[in-house]
């Protein structure tokens, strides 16, 4: 039986997506009736601010377009991750979303948000960081290693661009989808229901897109020893009487169950074949019922509750819903000028987020005697908004000459604000009420807000040396300036605190500029193989952590200011040495490409905590390295099979010793025991050093008129260190292989999809939040650790479990 050259191009997109990732060619394979193969499928990307196929762009990207998405159920970040050799993303939950770490440039412990900021995220030409339900996508471009010169700050390790597709000027069409699903670990069913729309309103000249689309994805994770009273239930009663238990607690099943909202509007207006202008507005709102980690074999079982914790249970005394909106305006304005092409990007954003969280273990390790209270319990209202303006103009050239050019200039203004407060239900009546408070039982608030403006000026320079030789340079010129303001107060302890304006703010400021730099050689050595060389830097801008300087005597209740190396961070850095090449064999049968790299990263910025009140804050850790190899390969086996295989290695270790790394220090700022700091040598956590994914897709027709494909897919990693050198009680999360496999009926204009995500229900733990001292189960115990037999906040995040659902596709 023959296959279409129309089927050809579809089956192949697969593994032509995962050829791409070391800059490799976006080629597709076609084969006519008579089995003669021929052509090369396209993938446009413009990552390099320039329309052009993967093979032509001698960078590290890899493109994954919508097609490959639908067929490989990738549906969000951590989706993407499987696809990128050198790329990690842990799965958090929507509670906290996704940490991203590059070839390992991690100092951070793994706890949540355990990226720091290393990877920036873009929503069409604007950046835009949330965690995007990946709807209406017509592809995401991965761009790995430093970014700085193109893309600016926050993209030391890389970028990721999630690219919305384009209201189309000349169809009518409309796309509906749904999927049903469930989780081994679920008592509920989870589905998800789509619509996509678009119309010409002016043929060729107006049109319009709309998407609408809606997620809920029950729980796996049970809260087992929910208070039912805060402040007068019992949260460690007798455990050994189940009256007891019962009539102080409560279980919550599938608390960390989510809920995302997503919806799009797109107006495009060409008027002129010279003149293309786009407004788009982007809205998601997520629902998320609690966090995602466990507390199986974390707790101290002193008093006997860690028996009763399984592997998908946790502990936490109140539950921990939070809720998140983001939104863009984004106006995107082309004009051919002939010599050059003019892009304008303007981007509107805002964010906002509230939330709760059981902070009663923090409390515990501030002040022992909060145990005095039986009923004590301790949970957070945070709230955070952030508005934010882009502006980007840039001019490219279109000249057919050896030299080209792109120069531009960009601005950015980030408006930021948050009001965190702690409540102890019950405590000041335990404690003899008549406190005058603006609110009962408020026992910590903090209120800050923030401005970051930064300004660049870019530009690349390329020549055409000859018919083999390309040569780019590349520049950026920044500077940027951050103003900060903070207050808090402990209303508790002060005695008398009846109205907000009685918080004593401190204002703060930073400043800094500077200039990136790229230099990138490409050569084709023939014409199925290119290589390249870059030298690439990116950077992240410092700041003030906008905390108060500790007086030079500490009172005796609790305070939260900044020893002198808490007051500030510096810049961070980083700088890829990297060498790589592109392959097609055999008449495009196969593809192998492979890099190596070397990246230095300077004063790397880590996310730290107080000494003085444990407010969270950023430090610097000093000098780290990165480097290793990444490979990929793909191969039609027959018109039928095509298999792709990926490898990566990522040596990423400190280069300089590195003291207080992990922040454990007395009131003088004296680290509290040597093994605390970091050691010239020491891994960096958060991020395997091998990784491996293998895939299969089989295609086939079937009942005379239909298409099957199945698709199979194994991705592997090595372990994990928890922390710095496993320093101050860091662990080994083991590596692990996770199985997925779907079939894809098609017919037409519909098709219908049966998909097994971890089909061997893997139990792993992928990253970790705190440490075993919390547990008392410590190595080296911290001398101020205090009450680990009542404390619940250590754990771990774990892989979804056993998904077995159903989709349903189709287009009118």
């Amino acid at each position: 039986m023959k296959t279409s050259k129309k089927e050809y191009f579809k089956k192949t997109a697969l593994c032509l997506a995962i050829s791409t990732v070391i800059s490799s060619p976006s080629v597709a394979f076609a084969e006519e009736v008579e089995a003669k193969i021929e052509g090369i499928e396209r993938i446009n990307v413009t990552a390099s601010r320039r329309v052009s196929s993967i093979q032509e762009a001698p960078m590290n990207i890899t493109a994954l377009d919508s097609d490959v998405m639908k067929d490989q159920n990738i549906t969000a970040a951590e989706d993407v991750a499987r696809w990128v050799p050198g790329l990690t993303i842990s799965d958090q939950g929507g509670r906290e979303g996704a940490s991203i770490i590059v070839r390992g440039l991690n100092t951070n412990s793994s706890e949540r948000s355990a990226d720091g900021g290393t990877v920036a995220t873009y929503l069409g030409e604007m950046p835009f960081n949330a965690d995007l339900r990946l709807t209406d996508i017509e592809r995401v471009e991965v761009l790995i290693g430093p970014q700085g010169t193109l893309y600016g700050a926050g993209t030391l390790g890389g970028a990721i661009r999630y690219m919305l597709k384009q209201p189309e000027l000349d169809i009518t069409e409309g796309e509906v989808t749904g999927d049903i699903f469930t989780l081994s670990e679920s008592e509920g069913t989870g589905a998800e229901a789509g619509l996509i729309f678009n119309t010409p309103i002016i043929e060729d000249v107006l049109a319009v897109r709309a998407s609408v689309n809606y997620f809920d994805t029950p729980g796996y994770v049970d809260y087992t020893h929910v208070v039912r009273e805060p402040g007068v239930s019992l949260p460690d009663p007798d455990w050994s009487n189940e009256a007891a238990i019962n009539e102080n607690l409560k279980s919550v099943a599938d608390v960390n169950d989510e809920q995302i909202t997503t919806a799009r509007l797109s107006v495009r207006w060409q008027p002129t074949d010279w003149f293309d202008s786009t407004l788009n507005y982007f809205y998601q709102k997520q629902e998320n019922g609690g966090n995602s980690i466990v507390q199986h074999n974390t707790i101290n079982n002193a008093n006997g509750i860690a028996n009763r914790i399984n592997e998908y249970d946790s502990a936490y005394r109140v539950e921990e819903p939070n809720e998140k909106e983001d939104d863009l305006l984004s106006l995107e304005l082309k004009a051919d000028l002939g010599f050059a092409e003019l892009v304008s990007a303007s981007g509107w954003s805002s964010y906002d987020q509230v939330g709760q969280r059981d902070q009663t273990d923090l409390l515990y390790d501030i002040w022992s005697g909060y145990a005095d209270f039986p009923s004590f319990v301790a949970y957070t209202r945070d709230t955070g908004v952030e508005d934010s303006f882009t502006q980007e103009i840039r001019l490219v050239s279109q000249s057919d000459s050896a030299l080209s050019w792109i120069v531009g200039g960009y601005y950015n203004n980030t408006e930021s604000s948050s009001d965190d407060r702690e409540y102890t239900p019950g405590l000041t009546d335990y404690w003899g009420g008549g406190i005058p408070n603006v609110e009962k039982d408020l026992e910590y608030i903090a209120l800050s807000s923030s401005e970051v403006t930064e300004s660049a000026l870019f530009g690349e320079l390329s020549y055409q040396v000859n018919d083999k030789l390309s040569l780019t340079v590349g520049a950026r010129f920044y500077e940027y300036e951050i103003t900060s303001s903070s207050g808090s107060a402990t209303p508790l302890y002060s005695g008398d605190f009846e109205e907000l304006d009685q918080i004593e703010f401190d204002h703060s400021k930073a400043e800094d500029d500077g200039n990136l730099f790229k230099f990138n050689a490409s050569y084709q050595l023939s014409e199925d193989m290119l290589a390249y060389f870059t030298v690439s830097e990116g950077f992240r801008i410092g700041g003030a952590n906008g905390l108060k300087d500790c007086p030079d005597e500490l009172p005796e209740q609790q305070i939260v200011c900044a020893l002198p190396n808490e007051v500030g961070y510096e810049p961070d850095t980083t700088t890829n040495y990297e060498l790589g090449f592109k392959s097609t064999w055999l008449s495009n049968r196969i593809h192998f490409n492979a890099a190596v790299f070397n990246v230095d990263w300077e004063d790397a910025q880590i996310a730290a905590v107080s000494v003085n009140g444990q407010e969270n804050i950023t430090s610097n850790a000093g000098a780290a390295n990165s480097k290793g190899t990444e490979i990929s390969t793909r191969a039609m086996l027959t018109d039928s099979i095509i298999a792709y295989a990926t490898y990566s290695y990522a040596k990423a270790e400190l280069t300089e010793d590195a003291p207080y790394l992990f922040g454990v220090k007395d009131e003088q700022g004296t680290a509290l025991q040597d093994y605390y700091d970091g050691s010239k040598g020491d891994r960096l956590p958060g991020a395997p050093e091998h990784q491996f994914s293998l895939g299969v897709s089989y295609e086939a027709e079937v009942f005379d008129d239909k298409m099957l494909i199945i698709n199979y897919g194994l991705t592997a990693q090595s372990d994990v260190y928890s922390k710095v050198g496993l320093k101050a009680d860091g662990e080994i999360l083991s590596g692990y292989a996770l199985n997925n496999i779907s079939a894809k009926l098609e017919g037409g204009d519909w098709s219908a999809t049966l998909y097994i995500d971890n089909m061997f229900n893997k139990h792993a733990k992928t990253s970790v939040r705190r440490d075993k001292s919390w547990a008392g189960m410590a190595k080296f115990e911290q001398e101020n650790r205090a009450l680990p037999e009542l404390q619940r906040v250590y754990g771990h995040y774990v892989t979804k479990p056993l998904t077995v659902g159903v989709k349903f596709n189709y287009v009118f």
